[in-house]
């Protein structure tokens, strides 16, 4: 009988159960996959704290993996038994061996790329690649910063932004995290914890400041943030590890350089399995180009992901972490 992590009640990771699961038969438009690597995200953890909500309890967990199709709905096209696939974006139930989701949400994972770096890498490199590459298409030359460089998301935009030509500058929270976003290809760190950010950014930038800024840590860093954004510049709120930002004055805007905002989602970009594959295509050119590298620090059994996401929530990893069936 297949196993699975679910959860019939929100709670600490105590409430993580390793339990048989058959999962249905797939539906018209959806493909069964036989996972080979499940990817660990902080988002989990909201979903089983219950700060996201399920659609409804017992609930799977999870929305990343790879693996091979082993079914197929009668209406998919595209896909086939024997596939090799990958995914990032749900529905929840990918910590399990077997996962029945929609085919609009698979790519197709190319043979120079292994299920453990898909897994690894399809939400945090979709994530850099529509935040580079889309919502600010960035061409070279520019001098950019980013919030959180040494973190999962932060330490793949050192890399591509590197390769594109971009000078990033990466804020960070210790000399060890700022040798960190060093090594991965940021053009200089600021240390938030004792330096003035905003006023670190105008001496790197020779008073100019950013075209384009992009925060994934949310309230505490709105205000540096717009402070470091050239006039009629862009700033890119992804995320709200420290909280969402609310009861924003569009005042604002017009007082520090008539700039813009946006609050952007991988869901937003990735709307059309075409979109989707195209993007995912790119990542993985930049893999197999070894322009990206996956650091994949930490592998636990799929039965073990209550120690997998205690480490996580304790921050004792670093990289990626991965589930292994």
């Amino acid at each position: 009988m297949p196993m699975r992590i679910q959860f019939s009640r929100h709670g600490g990771p105590e409430v993580l159960d390793y339990l048989d699961y058959q999962p249905s038969a797939p539906g018209p438009h959806e493909v069964r996959v036989q996972n080979q690597a499940i990817g660990l995200n902080f988002i989990d953890t909201y979903f089983r704290s219950g700060l996201y909500a399920p659609p409804s309890l017992p609930s799977g967990l999870g929305t990343e993996g790879a693996g091979i199709v082993e079914a197929v709905g009668s209406a998919v096209n595209g896909f086939q038994v024997g596939d090799r696939v990958a995914y990032a974006t749900g529905p929840l139930g990918a910590y399990s061996e077997l996962h029945v989701l929609p085919a609009e949400k698979l790519v197709k994972l190319p043979d120079a790329i292994s299920f453990e770096q898909a897994a690894a890498l399809m939400l945090k490199g979709l994530t850099v690649q529509y935040l580079l590459r889309q919502t600010f298409a960035l061409q070279g030359g520019e001098t950019i910063l980013f919030h959180a460089a040494a973190g999962g998301v932060g330490s793949l935009a050192c890399q591509w932004a590197k390769a594109l030509g971009v000078k990033l500058i990466g804020t960070v929270s210790s000399a060890e995290k700022a040798a960190r976003a060093k090594e991965q290809g940021a053009w200089a760190t600021i240390d938030y914890s004792h330096e003035n950010v905003a006023q670190r950014v105008l001496e790197l930038t020779d008073g100019k400041k950013c075209p384009v800024v992009y925060d994934g840590v949310g309230k505490d860093t709105w205000e540096t943030s717009l402070d470091c954004v050239a006039p009629r510049g862009l700033l890119v709120s992804f995320g709200n590890a420290s909280g969402a930002v609310s009861g924003v004055n569009l005042g604002i805007l017009a007082q520090k350089g008539s700039l813009f905002v946006t609050r952007p989602t991988l869901a937003g970009y990735a709307d059309t399995p075409s979109r989707l594959q195209s993007m995912a295509d790119e990542l993985f050119a930049m893999i197999s180009s070894g322009q990206l590298q996956v650091d994949i620090s930490n592998r636990y059994a799929l039965k073990d992901a209550a120690l997998a996401q205690t480490a996580l929530s304790a921050r004792q990893t670093t990289g990626s972490t991965i589930l292994l069936p």
